[in-house]
């Protein structure tokens, strides 16, 4: 199967999230395998996004969250829960936006190119998964229609691999 990511002239954030919504339901419709539904829909997200220079999932592992599949240079690859954004997030199950990361306390620097950071937690019911994490070169490249965006795209993920475990 091929898949084309489609680059439509979008007018809004709001029209270039309906999109990835889209996009991201065909990708994972009939898919039964969590990494292949993880891989794809961060490389939808690195691919689709402008000024963004990493996009993956950090899944939870015991109590602390492992690098899982994700678009980008190499990155840590685990991150304590209350540790840097990701950890967190993950902690207090909240997006987190961050307009600049050198100013958050504790960041984690993976790649010392990106200035601002956004991470949303992906949870099925009370059930922590992971979260998912963008970075960006920019200062402020992220805002809350960023957030409603992606937390939305996060949950047809979880959504569409509820039933799947991670491996």
């Amino acid at each position: 199967m091929t898949f084309q990511i489609a680059k439509t002239e979008i007018a809004s954030k709001a029209e270039l999230y309906a999109d990835l919504q889209s996009q991201l339901r065909a990708l994972l419709e009939g898919e039964t395998d969590f990494i292949a539904s993880a891989a794809n829909f961060s490389s939808l997200l690195y691919h689709s996004l402008p000024d963004v220079n990493w996009a993956g999932l950090y899944l939870l592992k015991g109590d602390e969250l492992v690098l899982g599949p994700f678009q980008g240079k190499p990155a840590c690859v685990r991150i304590a829960i209350g540790k840097g954004v990701c950890g967190t997030a993950a902690e207090q199950r909240q997006t987190i936006l961050v307009d600049n990361v050198h100013e958050f306390p504790g960041h984690i620097a993976c790649d010392g190119a990106s200035n601002s950071e956004i991470v949303v937690p992906l949870v099925d019911r009370e059930r922590l998964i992971g979260v998912l994490d963008l970075d960006s070169p920019l200062v402020a490249r992220f805002d809350d229609d960023d957030a409603k965006g992606l937390n939305e795209l996060a949950q047809i993920f979880v959504g569409a691999v509820q039933k799947v475990k991670p491996s």
